[in-house]
């Protein structure tokens, strides 16, 4: 058994700090410190050394956190947040699920299934090639095949083409049906005796007018009126983006890479990252403390703007319209990939990221997108940058990712 992580609880007293504990110590974590942050001593937190530190977030302590920014903020440290509320209502079922996650991300392993369901299995190994799919059909006529299309094709809708002929018995021997002869011959039976083809008389031509001159337009005293700065031409609009996906053990990922951006970044960051409460308006404020940019939460009907971070929530997702990225309703966020124009553009696979991703993650950056991954290091879920690792992708910390994106764009 992997050694005891030692971790901090950041918590203010109450059903929520209650759970949590009982969860830490039924996934075998020492904990080192419980307080609430509120009162704690921002020493005391760093002289507990911590590798772990699980925060229950609510609004009464967003404001203490800032405290705690160089123990947060330590690239040694991982840090758990966990919605209070939800917390505090988890029971049953969902108590068990989530513990078994926060062992899996304290122990470095991805077991997340309840015991119990472990099945032996026993392979029967036997001699000899497996059948093949002639010999699954050796010896089945096609006739009845035939008979049965001819039933069926009565009922279908038809037109002038359609054959209406029956079906002619065959020796029961002569299983071969040659198909052009047959439509050749359906189309003889079927197809009513062809005559000249007479055009239709000419309709009378009425007497048409003399053209009215076209009046002419001197162009030469026309020019162009100049651009100003804030004009939103195809020229000033935002060229590309970078995505930034993450799900299980992502929010910490994020907020290191978000971190080390610098204010001013020269296109819109977009994160999507899967919450189990939809509470994006916290996650908002997370980001929000340690990013350089501006942070929001996307809405549809908007454009994104350089320099601004924008939290996708579970129903809006992004396009492209004209080299413009903005934002609409929906929920699959997979077919915009393609959309961006790759040289402007990056996609990160993070912590959690589906694995449905890497295909047009990957493909994108073969057309010369900036396509990045998590390494293992640190990584909760990392079945999705380690594929697209295997398609060629770099991996990364966060703060290496982060400096990538710096170097490329900044």
């Amino acid at each position: 058994m992997s050694e005891a992580k030692r971790v901090a609880l950041l918590a203010r007293p109450g059903e929520a700090r209650e759970r949590l504990r009982v969860a830490l110590h039924e996934a075998g974590a020492d904990i080192v410190l419980e307080d609430d942050p509120n009162t704690l001593d921002a020493e005391a937190l760093g002289g507990s050394a911590p590798q772990v530190v699980l925060v229950a977030l609510e609004p009464a302590i967003e404001d203490s956190l800032e405290r705690f920014d160089s123990v947060l903020h330590d690239p040694a440290v991982a840090v758990i947040f966990d919605e209070a509320d939800l917390a505090a209502r988890r029971q049953g079922w969902d108590a068990q699920r989530w513990a078994r996650h926060l062992a899996a991300k304290l122990h470095g392993h991805r077991d997340v299934l309840p015991p119990g369901r472990e099945e032996d299995v026993v392979l029967q190994l036997e001699p000899g090639l497996p059948v093949t799919p002639a010999q699954l059909h050796e010896g089945d006529g096609i006739a009845r095949h035939l008979e049965e299309a001819a039933d069926r094709a009565l009922d279908l809708p038809s037109d002038d083409f359609a054959y209406t002929g029956g079906l002619q018995a065959r020796p029961s021997g002569d299983q071969v049906v040659d198909a052009d002869d047959w439509l050749r011959t359906a189309g003889l039976e079927t197809a009513p005796a062809s005559s000249p083809a007479v055009p239709p008389p000419l309709p009378e031509v009425p007497s048409v007018p003399p053209p009215v001159p076209t009046p002419t337009f001197d162009l030469s005293s026309l020019e162009l009126e100049p651009l100003d700065a804030g004009s939103t031409s195809a020229a000033a609009r935002v060229q590309g983006a970078v995505l930034v996906f993450a799900g299980i053990g992502g929010p910490d990922a994020v907020r290191k890479l978000l971190a080390e951006l610098p204010e001013g970044f020269p296109k819109p960051l977009l994160v999507h990252l899967r919450l189990d409460g939809g509470r994006y308006d916290n996650l908002v404020r997370q980001m929000e403390r340690v990013a350089h940019m501006p942070v929001v939460l996307a809405e549809a009907g908007t454009p994104a703007e350089a320099g601004h971070i924008y939290v996708l929530p579970g129903d809006v997702v992004p396009f492209v319209d004209a080299g413009q990225v903005a934002f609409r309703p929906g929920a699959v966020i997979h077919t915009m990939i393609p959309q961006l124009p790759p040289a402007d553009s990056a996609v990160l696979l993070l912590s959690g990221s589906d694995s449905a991703l890497v295909d047009p993650a990957a493909t994108l950056g073969t057309q010369g997108a900036l396509v990045l991954g998590q390494s293992q290091e640190g990584c909760y879920d990392p079945a999705a940058p380690r594929a697209l690792a295997a398609r060629g992708a770099d991996l990364g910390t966060p703060v290496q990712l982060a400096q990538r994106l710096t170097d490329r764009w900044f």
